[in-house]
């Protein structure tokens, strides 16, 4: 195995829809819609650090949801919020933000709404969410459990699996299988390169885009 850095350059180097056929073909959960970047385009992979939320009644009390989890997360990490889809208040805000930023982590999935988009782009702190409400967690919102496993829509998240993320689609490998699917992934790729130089050349569709062809299963 590569080391972590490289291992997360080589994902950031393809995209979800890639990564997910390779899913596919490995017999894993493929990639999901409806968490799209909150600005810009950005691409971010790395080590699911997980947090879950629960609903509460009443004012918090002591450190606000996420920030011890923010404050042992680190350079190779992103944040996986989960929060059930919820679209009707934040769980993530401008101030977590800025304090994921100095920790330089990579950006934030969260199943749920988030607010203060503007200060992440300014930042340029990539943030992927189901929605954006102006709502605070606070009296609302309560830190279940952190650093366990999550679900991010209809997938598992265990911490540690490698998060893929850009405008496509966000991607769940998990740790143990990451160099099976990421070798996957590049003969995905290179199929796929393959099948659109043969349309650029004037291939007929319909020949170049056989079903078997696409799954790799004939002689190129």
């Amino acid at each position: 195995m590569t080391g972590n850095a490289d291992l997360l350059e080589q994902f950031t180097a393809l995209d979800s829809a890639t990564v997910s056929d390779a899913l596919d073909n490995c017999g894993l959960p493929p990639g999901q819609g409806g968490l799209p970047p909150m600005w810009g385009r950005p691409r971010i992979a790395g080590f699911a650090a997980t947090v879950e939320l629960e609903p509460t009644a009443g004012v918090h009390a002591g450190a606000h949801i996420l920030t011890d989890a923010i404050a042992v997360a680190g350079a190779e990490n992103i944040m996986v919020i989960a929060n059930a889809g919820r679209t009707d208040v934040s769980s993530w805000g401008g101030i977590v933000s800025v304090g994921a930023a100095l920790r330089s982590i990579r950006g934030v999935v969260t199943d749920g709404a988030c607010r203060d988009v503007d200060q992440a782009r300014e930042l340029g702190f990539p943030v992927f969410a189901r929605a954006q409400a102006p709502v605070t967690a606070r009296g609302r919102l309560r830190q279940k459990s952190a650093g366990g496993p999550v679900r991010l829509g209809d997938v598992m998240v265990e911490p540690g699996d490698v998060v893929m993320a850009d405008e496509g689609g966000v991607v769940v490998v998990p740790r143990e299988r990451v160099a099976e699917v990421l070798a996957e992934a590049r003969r995905v790729r290179a199929r796929e390169a393959r099948i659109e130089a043969d349309v650029r050349a004037g291939t007929p569709l319909p020949q170049a885009m056989r079903d078997a062809r696409l799954a790799g299963v004939e002689k190129q």
